[in-house]
């Protein structure tokens, strides 16, 4: 069961409506979570063939009513919301999970993926490189010059060698040659894709990046991903935690920091496709953008040091461990305050009990 998770305070955008639309034929449902701002009803009945069975509207009143621990010590006024949300969509049962904004809308060609997959690119590993090795993938579908959100700018311009031969280290299917286990996969965006406030403001434009096969990254390779258009799988359910005490800017990129790390001990790392979505940008300030940023220009690369230091369990039912390990060497180094593992800890508590099942191996579909 497939199931979208957004979190607003808008009613509906053109772009919601037409994340609804393309949910339809696929017997999707969409989870909203609300905020202390924003409408009470969420009115998505434009929309033809959407059944009202198929929206969770989520408010601050359905989320300290949910059963969920975490909602009532996560902060208001925040992204961070959106955990009520994902917790919701995994005890309602979803198989695999969708997450974005409300300013991205879906292309013309946007379709359910799979977590198992083939006809993949890969980035060359350099043994002799120093750590961490750090690959704009943005640069696998254009020739601009264009990095993702959380890139170190000193990386910017760093080459980097396309190859269509994987690392060893990499799930692959047993039963067909080419196939690889991808748990986490993260979709560019057209428009205005996710970049950080120095290229908008050097050198902001629409774009749109070229086709490509999709790009899946190795162990040891770290490319920064967002919340705007990516997809989850069971095994890693854990690893989608949007931490609270740190800059709205760099909350989703250091989330996503953790989750590659975890990944590297099952074996497999992010794929990325080519643009799937349209993002039709929210109003933002670009020097408070700028600013909110800047914790991450300083410290993205020792957050990167610091997780590759560790050492992790290999299995997967070592999942959410893996996770409170990591953010308790991030708050160890400074990174996050100590009450940020109060809520990976009611977080963990919480994905357990929404699951209703351990994590097992089964969970790799």
């Amino acid at each position: 069961m497939l199931k979208a998770v957004i979190t607003t305070i808008q009613p509906p955008t053109d772009c919601v409506l037409r994340l609804v639309e393309s949910l339809v034929p696929r017997e999707a449902g969409l989870v909203v979570a609300g905020d202390t701002k924003g409408p009470d009803t969420f009115d998505l009945s434009a929309v033809a063939g959407f059944s009202k069975e198929r929206l969770s509207f989520l408010t601050i009143e359905d989320q300290l009513s949910s059963g969920f621990p975490l909602a009532e010590i996560l902060p208001t006024k925040h992204y961070c919301r959106k955990n009520i949300a994902y917790l919701h969509a995994i005890r309602a049962g979803a198989t695999c999970l969708y997450e974005t904004d409300d300013d991205n809308a879906p292309l013309d060609h946007w379709k359910p993926r799979e977590q198992w997959i083939n006809s993949l690119r890969f980035v060359e590993i350099n043994d002799d490189a120093d750590t961490p090795r750090w690959i704009n993938v943005y640069r696998l579908f254009t020739e601009e010059l264009i990095w993702p959100r959380g890139l170190p700018l000193d990386c910017i311009h760093d080459a980097l060698s396309q190859s269509d031969q994987p690392d060893s280290s990499l799930r692959s299917s047993p039963d067909e040659v080419g196939k690889y286990w991808a748990p986490i996969q993260q979709g560019l965006a057209n428009g205005a894709p996710d970049v950080d406030a120095a290229w908008r403001l050097i050198l902001d434009r629409e774009f749109d990046f070229s086709d490509g096969a999709s790009v899946m990254l190795s162990p040891g390779q770290w490319c920064p991903f967002n919340t705007q258009t990516t997809w989850w799988w069971p095994a890693v359910f854990p690893l989608l935690y949007i931490p609270s005490y740190c800059s709205f800017r760099m909350c989703d990129i250091w989330k996503s920091f953790v989750a590659q790390r975890c990944l590297w001990e099952l074996g497999t790392g992010v794929v990325f496709h080519a643009a799937e979505v349209v993002q039709q940008r929210n109003p933002h300030n670009l020097m408070r953008d700028f600013t909110d940023e800047v914790p991450g220009y300083l410290e993205n690369r020792r957050i990167a040091e610091t997780l590759e230091r560790l050492s992790l369990e290999s299995d997967i039912t070592s999942v959410p461990e893996n996770l409170r390990t990591c953010y308790a060497a991030l708050v160890s180094e400074g990174i996050f305050p100590e009450k940020e593992l109060v809520l990976v800890d009611a977080w963990i508590q919480d994905v357990s009990e929404a699951t209703g099942f351990a994590f097992q191996q089964d969970q790799l579909g």
